[in-house]
């Protein structure tokens, strides 16, 4: 895992994914509007998320994809001589930093880790989570079932109990936190992601057997366990009980798929932790592939559509269902980067929000996460263009100058706009291409913030 020392975060929100286009889960939620508990709240541009089958395996064109020449998804379990199975990380370089870590050699490095080790800590006496730990009741009368409100529904004033509910884009309705499951499954997938790392650097046993024991309780134990659904997410009072839309919430679960990986090895993550866990994502995969709601999500044409795909896609390496990830993967040119993006770079689907720039850096970063997935299996989403120039790049260049300071944003972005979200992409953009002005450009934005944190060095 490469280690950019100038690298800083805006607000300490957006945090550095050099080597895996993706941002870490609680970085997704402070995105989309909700911050896990267990990270102390800052202030942001914080943006969030509301709106809005897998078919044959088809052969790359030069239009379409080009082949690369990346490792393909590994099965074997950790240990000291093996890297760990993971998909949205980098196997070889997450395997290269802990071995710099356990030299010695970079004080950076350390420093990282040892603050790493601080946060793992304080979360050794936090208790566990679970859907269950909810006042309401889902329309199904199992607790088990996931539910949340659709967050930018509000009453409507002009009916006497306000409902149908209606949309005001980008503004958060307060009634959504009567609804724990959303903020408690961001908190414990974030909170599995330290403990985790924390494992893996340090060796230290007391970290997996913590990790573990917050997914037992979310996913396995049968009286706390989540039924592997979200038939109940993001309902509008007044309309529906749950919608496809929700699924942007699961965001957090693709990231696990990592987490587990790098637990692998320890003593406390078992065969039959494995085995269920496999057995959960197995029957959520299905039920996405085929529910209404999944397939509604599926259809969606702007971020929604591409965090559908970047977990099937996840989801299905963690099966080892690669051909099903390989043909999600194979039509992500087509069907997302060529709609989704216009030959000047525009994302039209995204700058039509309240929260434009927040929109477009948050799909541009599903896409990136989609471009490093596709190199499992030899699929060049990097360099991907229509005849006509719509490219993950060109949406990179759109944006640049805004970022930079050489043009003003005249799309618009509740709360006030800042260049937060764009210093994940400019640090991958800087490895994957040769283009010196992404680099330039990512030393201003580092400048504007001196508290780099172990999110801007192990990730």
């Amino acid at each position: 895992m490469k280690v950019i020392r100038f690298e800083v975060v805006q607000h300490g929100l957006w945090i550095p994914c050099v080597v895996i286009g993706f941002m870490p889960v609680w970085a997704q939620e402070a995105a989309f509007g909700q911050l896990p508990a267990h990270l102390p709240a800052v202030a942001s541009d914080k943006i969030d998320s509301s709106e809005h089958a897998v078919r044959e395996e088809q052969p790359a064109t030069t239009e379409n994809a080009t082949a690369a020449s990346p490792s393909s998804p590994t099965t074997e379990h950790a240990t000291a001589s093996q890297l760990p199975r993971v998909f949205l990380l980098d196997a070889q370089r997450l395997q290269s930093e802990k071995e710099k870590f356990r030299a010695g050699g970079d004080p950076i490095l350390v420093a990282a880790v040892s603050r790493l080790e601080q946060d793992a800590k304080r979360l050794l006496t936090v208790t566990p989570v679970s859907v269950v730990d909810k006042d309401n009741t889902p329309p199904s009368g199992d607790k088990h079932d996931y539910m949340s409100q659709a967050p930018y529904f509000w009453p409507d004033p002009n009916l006497p109990d306000g409902s149908p509910y209606i949309r005001r884009d980008g503004e958060r309705n307060p009634e959504i936190n009567m609804y724990r499951n959303h903020q408690d499954m961001s908190r414990m997938a974030g909170m599995v992601e330290t403990l985790a790392l924390a494992y893996y650097f340090t060796g230290d046993e007391t970290y997996a057997g913590k990790a573990t024991q917050f997914l037992r309780v979310w996913f396995l134990e049968p009286s706390t366990k989540m039924n592997p659904n979200l038939q109940y997410a993001q309902a509008v009072p007044g309309t529906n009980t749950g919608r496809g839309t929700g699924l942007i919430e699961s965001i957090c679960l693709a990231r696990l798929v990592d987490d587990i990986g790098v637990l692998h090895g320890s003593k406390a993550w078992t065969d039959d932790n494995q085995r269920g866990m496999e057995d959960w994502y197995g029957k959520f995969l299905k039920w996405m592939l085929e529910s209404k709601n999944g397939c509604d999500e599926a259809a969606a044409k702007n971020n929604h559509g591409t965090y559908y795909d970047m977990q099937v896609v996840c989801y299905a390496f963690f099966l080892g269902k690669v051909e099903l990830a390989k043909s999600v993967i194979q039509q992500v040119g087509s069907k997302r980067i060529a709609v989704q993006i216009e030959p000047d770079g525009r994302e039209p689907l995204e700058l039509v929000r309240t929260k434009a720039w927040g929109y477009s850096t948050v799909n541009l970063s599903g896409l990136m996460s989609l471009a490093k997935l596709a190199e499992h299996v030899d699929v060049d989403l990097w360099n991907f263009h229509t005849a006509d120039g719509r490219s993950i790049r060109q949406a990179i260049d759109f944006l640049l100058p805004f970022a930079a300071g050489e043009k003003k944003w005249t799309y618009q972005q509740l709360g006030g706009w800042t260049p937060g979200g764009f210093t994940s992409i400019l640090r991958q953009a800087a490895v994957k291409y040769s283009d010196e002005r992404y680099s330039a450009v990512l030393a201003k934005l580092s400048m504007r913030d001196n508290n780099t944190n172990w999110h801007d060095l192990l990730r």
